[in-house]
């Protein structure tokens, strides 16, 4: 019997990365997940592509030839892009990989690295991703732009909502302070929230209102 797949044929993953042979092996590897899979091989191509379909994720090479994968995640940020961004590098370092999770990036893997393991951040990424962008936010009205929301920055909300501190909120979801700010920064501008009292009468309201990157 073959291999049951539990995602659609609607679940594309965007490779961007302009090294064919890691390219095309990643896209073999996601086709037998049964992913389907569309390839870049520069950023600004990839920025275009995504303004138009989102995918379901996205593997993102940081040493892309002029515009590189950090200057991808800077303007994947202000686009509030919400599907999850898996970074990949040959030449990795420690000041690198947390600016790329500070912009938004959901997990770095060094070069090379094994295809089961690869296949497995994917595939969970994807399930999360879809989890956390279905239906109602589990104690929250069914606010406008709860969609924009990555299944981080929906944690994030809930440790807001319960009134912890950064310190508090880190500390229960295994991140720094620090992170946690610049997911509630990101959280804010995604819903269009002035302060912490707005962001609570947003997703609290049975309708919300529409975040800033969503037309009224």
């Amino acid at each position: 019997m073959g291999q049951i797949h539990p995602f659609p044929g609607d679940a594309c993953v965007f490779v961007v990365d302009d090294d064919k042979p890691v390219s095309d092996a990643l896209a073999l590897l996601l086709r037998l997940e049964g992913f389907t899979t569309q390839g870049f091989d520069d950023g600004l191509a990839f920025l275009e592509a995504v303004r138009v379909t989102p995918p379901a994720c996205v593997i993102l090479d940081l040493q892309l030839p002029g515009y590189s994968g950090l200057d991808v995640l800077r303007d994947l940020a202000e686009m509030h892009f919400a599907p999850p961004v898996i970074v990949i590098s040959g030449q990795s370092d420690i000041p690198t990989a947390v600016t790329a999770m500070k912009r938004g990036a959901l997990d770095f893997m060094e070069k090379p690295f094994a295809a089961s393991v690869m296949a497995d951040r994917v595939r969970e990424a994807v399930l999360s991703y879809r989890r956390s962008s279905d239906g109602p936010i589990s104690g929250f009205g069914d606010f406008s732009g709860r969609h924009l929301l990555t299944s981080r920055e929906r944690e994030v909300l809930g440790q807001v909502a319960s009134g912890a501190s950064n310190k508090e909120a880190g500390r229960r979801l295994g991140i720094s302070p620090r992170t946690i700010e610049v997911h509630r920064a990101r959280i804010m501008a995604k819903l269009g929230a002035k302060n912490a009292a707005d962001l609570m009468r947003i997703v609290l309201s049975k309708e919300g209102r529409p975040p800033r990157s969503v037309a009224t």
